[in-house]
């Protein structure tokens, strides 16, 4: 079964209430024992003109444990918290088996 990974990037317009997201998503990071690859640091432009104010890269054993993570309720919890504190996108990416 191959990994899957979840990448976000984040854009954020109210920090206090992030900083609340980030305390819960922690916490669902440990509950799912996550493997964190990415979270935040500096971004170089290779090319394109795509230039994210941060990301986030997630690995998990499979999809349907990538999505066992999203789907929980801790992280269920965090969404709600985060409401109105940015802008998020977010994908889950099969890997190569």
């Amino acid at each position: 079964m191959p990994k899957a990974y979840i990448i976000a990037t984040v854009k954020t317009t109210n920090m206090e209430q992030m900083v609340k997201y980030r305390e819960w998503s922690s916490k669902a990071i440990a509950e799912h024992n996550v493997t964190v690859l990415a979270r935040g640091g500096a971004i170089e432009v290779l090319e394109g003109d795509w230039l994210p104010e941060r990301v986030v890269m997630f690995e998990f054993d499979s999809a349907e444990k990538a999505r066992a993570y999203y789907n929980s309720e801790t992280y269920t919890h965090a969404r709600k918290v985060r409401e109105g504190a940015g802008v998020l996108n977010m994908i889950i990416v099969e890997g190569v088996a």
